[in-house]
């Protein structure tokens, strides 16, 4: 389908990561909502430069049909530069959250000792693109570049996407955490099924992938099925393969790897973590999504402390937060190093140290290879 090497395909929001991946004969993947359409245009560019012809792909966050959304990370920061209907969008959504909420994360920052921002954050802009029409310039930059995939993290893809991606010859991806999200994307028409267990990382359901896969390949037929969650060696590679998948879609792997644009604070705490330290929790994106437990997570689940919001309501009322945390840890606070976490599956438990991101993933194909073979002398 993709005319790379291994059956590995790699996600995540750093343009180096994806890079890394496809160059280790692998498919990179980046995680694009979040990015304006200006700043998604020019990762796509240097991605292009870097790989000189190799594939690669996008995926983002486009409302569909279905509420069966996975696998997405935090977006970054998109800064200067958004247009005045999406402030304007995000100024009438922010007028719906409850003054109770903002006043539990004015104080809860206020106990951990965070201070104000220097400068007025606007990280809470790319929630405007969680609305159908708010995407379609994300749409239209993917679709001016030659990218061999594009994904859809939130449910069944909508049919203009679909209709476009048969147009440019790309195949579409959606992510599926059910059997019944799996029939729903085959009778939408998709090209390929990412099967994430509740091991994985970010936006997941409850079933695990030793489950959920078998489950969805045996109702896909000739459709690809690729397995996600809980796969960052390449033992687990294997065993997906060995479940019937057609490959495999890696998340938190990159998270260990040099790479990846997580703040240093962060990827200390994953290097500690084991792989019981995480949460799945909607405290940041207002659906379930799995991260890494600390203090946040504890605050809010203290008797007393509001629910959280519904998506894009929650990730409105935190973005500021999370960048005032992530600026107070960076500069030694400790209240912030408290509380920072980031989206993160259970394979954390196996993070050891900083690694180049294409290491990582020649050694989980080697690993794979490896593994198979001792698998067939098995069977002989």
């Amino acid at each position: 389908m993709f005319g790379i090497e291994s059956p590995l395909v790699g996600f995540n929001r750093s343009p180096a990561v994806v890079v890394a991946v496809s160059r280790a004969g692998g498919l990179g993947v980046l995680g694009a909502s979040g990015y304006t359409p200006e700043q998604l245009d020019a990762q796509m560019t240097w991605i292009e430069e870097q790989l000189d012809g190799r594939p690669y792909g996008v995926d983002l966050l486009v409302p569909g049909g279905s509420r069966a959304g996975a696998g997405s990370a935090g977006p970054p920061d998109p800064g200067a530069g958004e247009p005045a209907a999406a402030a304007d969008v995000v100024a009438a959504l922010r007028a719906q959250i409850p003054a109770e909420h903002l006043e539990f994360v004015e104080g809860l920052l206020r106990r951990y000792g965070i201070p104000p921002l220097g400068h007025r954050s606007r990280s809470d802009r790319w929630a405007a693109s969680l609305r159908p029409d708010g995407v379609t310039p994300l749409l239209d930059v993917a679709f001016r570049h030659p990218i061999a995939l594009i994904a859809n993290a939130l449910g069944t893809p909508p049919p203009v996407m679909l209709e476009r991606g048969r147009a440019a010859g790309v195949p579409v991806a959606a992510l599926v955490g059910k059997p019944e999200h799996a029939r729903r994307q085959l009778d939408a028409g998709v090209d390929l099924l990412i099967a994430q267990g509740t091991e994985a990382g970010g936006h997941t359901g409850t079933i695990a992938t030793m489950i959920l896969t078998p489950e969805v390949v045996e109702l896909a037929g000739p459709v690809p099925v690729l397995a996600a969650g809980g796969i960052a060696t390449g033992r687990q590679m294997a065993a997906a393969l060995a479940l019937g998948a057609a490959g495999v879609w890696c998340g938190s792997v990159w998270l260990a790897s040099h790479e990846d644009i997580a703040p240093p604070e962060v990827k200390q705490k994953f290097l500690a973590a084991s792989s019981s330290d995480t949460v799945r929790s909607r405290t940041r994106t207002g659906k379930p999504a799995r991260q890494l437990r600390s203090a946040w997570h504890e605050e809010w689940e203290r008797p007393g402390s509001p629910d959280p919001l519904p998506m894009p309501l929650q990730p409105i009322l935190v973005a500021e937060a999370w960048h005032r945390i992530d600026a107070a840890a960076a500069t030694g606070n400790a209240g912030a190093r408290e509380l920072e976490s980031f989206f993160i599956g259970q394979v954390v438990g196996g993070f050891r140290e900083l690694r180049p991101a294409e290491d990582i993933a020649r050694e989980i194909v080697a690993d794979c290879v490896v593994r198979l073979k001792e698998l067939g002398a098995l069977a002989g």
